[in-house]
């Protein structure tokens, strides 16, 4: 039953009475035919019938549709059967005027990152036997972010999962007093909502290891561009800190150029997108001398535009090696290789609309998971040519 949905229409006006089952026309054992006649009609079933039924309370049937804590298997077992039996669908107008929605809430930073479309993925099939839809609130600049989450607040979905949005812990912890949430990708600390984030610092050690193993020493780090759009930024932003992913990414990299008595060299020049790292890479590519033997691309996007702009260079793994992170779906294409830390996305998606809906059924202990990451390596990453 879960689906994915883009966007969320505001439900036509229902009083009190419509949404009671009792004044809906299906609810009725008659309804007006073509002439005008009664026309028997089977009526839809209530709450009240499953109950009835089942042999147990409102509450209980609440409870087993909401997967909440404090329900027996038997109890489960026997209220799911009355309602496959009667075809109970919860009537959304109804659902939301008792305190619930039935729709949770996605924030992404950017629709055109495929690792979001992969985890969104991982998301909805977790909800697909259950009674909840997905709502996606995508931006397009970063610092946007918490009008992206108030938006979904005031929709009145029942939980929200953010990406790593650029805004404070305290602001989401004022939001998660009042909404369950459920943050994908920072690695906070705080007692009112859940993280699920892959382990950066871990993956991150992998690909410095890798290259400097391969001989790589003039390594280059790709970075977003965190200035962009920073001048209507809300009180709300926030700049990265040590928990933000990319930061973890980027410290690891510095920590490893500077064992080695090394200069770092991060391209701070990249916006999100395919194009934006292949225009930054660009000027690295112009002198053979300064040139960086790798590339340690911040996210996968930036290591396919990275690789564009060596390709069209007329250069190949052995002048600039690529290493990124996320292992997209593209990443494994025998014309693509690119080498990359897998984070388990469909898994972090699966895994944060677990935490929401537990949170939703009545959780109040704080969980923070940590995804282990592999490092799969392909064609991108070479030794590096002799100059």
């Amino acid at each position: 039953m879960g689906r994915l949905r883009l966007d969320v229409n505001p439900a036509p006006a229902t009083t009190p009475a419509d949404a009671d089952a009792g004044a809906h026309p299906d609810a009725g054992e008659e309804a007006a035919g073509p002439d005008g006649e009664g026309t028997l009609r089977r009526r839809s079933a209530t709450i009240q019938d499953v109950a009835d039924e089942a042999g147990v309370s409102r509450a209980a049937v609440s409870k087993v549709i909401r997967d909440a804590y404090g329900v027996s298997p038997e109890m489960r077992q026997r209220v799911e059967a009355v309602i496959a039996r009667l075809d109970y669908r919860p009537r959304v107008a109804a659902r939301a005027m008792r305190g619930s929605s039935f729709t949770l809430g996605l924030e992404i930073p950017q629709i055109g990152n495929d690792f979001h479309s992969v985890m969104a993925a991982g998301a909805t099939d977790f909800l697909a036997e259950t009674p909840y839809q997905l709502v996606i609130a995508p931006i397009r600049d970063p610092q946007e972010g918490d009008k992206a989450i108030q938006s979904l607040a005031d929709r009145q979905v029942d939980g929200i999962v953010a990406v790593a949005p650029l805004v404070s812990s305290d602001w989401l912890d004022r939001l998660a007093e009042r909404i369950p949430v459920v943050m994908v990708g920072r690695h906070d600390i705080s007692t009112r909502y859940d993280t699920v984030a892959g382990d950066d610092e871990a993956g991150a050690e992998e690909v410095m290891e890798h290259l400097i193993e391969l001989g790589h020493r003039h390594i280059a780090f790709l970075d977003i561009d965190r200035r962009r759009g920073q001048g209507g930024r809300s009180k709300t932003f926030i700049s990265p800190t040590g928990r933000d992913p990319h930061a973890i990414r980027r410290r690891v990299y510095h920590e490893h150029m500077g064992a080695l008595g090394l200069p770092p060299r991060v391209v701070n020049g990249a916006g999100h997108m395919e194009e934006d790292a292949a225009a930054a890479v660009r000027p690295l590519l112009d002198d053979d001398e300064s040139r960086p033997t790798a590339i340690f691309a911040g996210h996968d996007t930036l290591a396919v535009g990275a690789l564009r702009a060596i390709a069209a260079a007329g250069l190949d793994a052995h002048d600039v090696s690529v290493a990124g992170f996320d292992d997209i779906p593209i990443a494994s294409h025998p014309m693509i290789s690119l080498t990359s830390v897998d984070q388990q996305g469909y898994a972090i998606g699966q895994e944060a609309i677990r935490l929401l809906l537990e949170r939703m059924g009545g959780r109040t202990e704080a969980v923070r998971l940590q995804m282990p990451t592999t490092l799969r390596v392909r064609g991108s990453t070479a030794p590096p040519r002799r100059r």
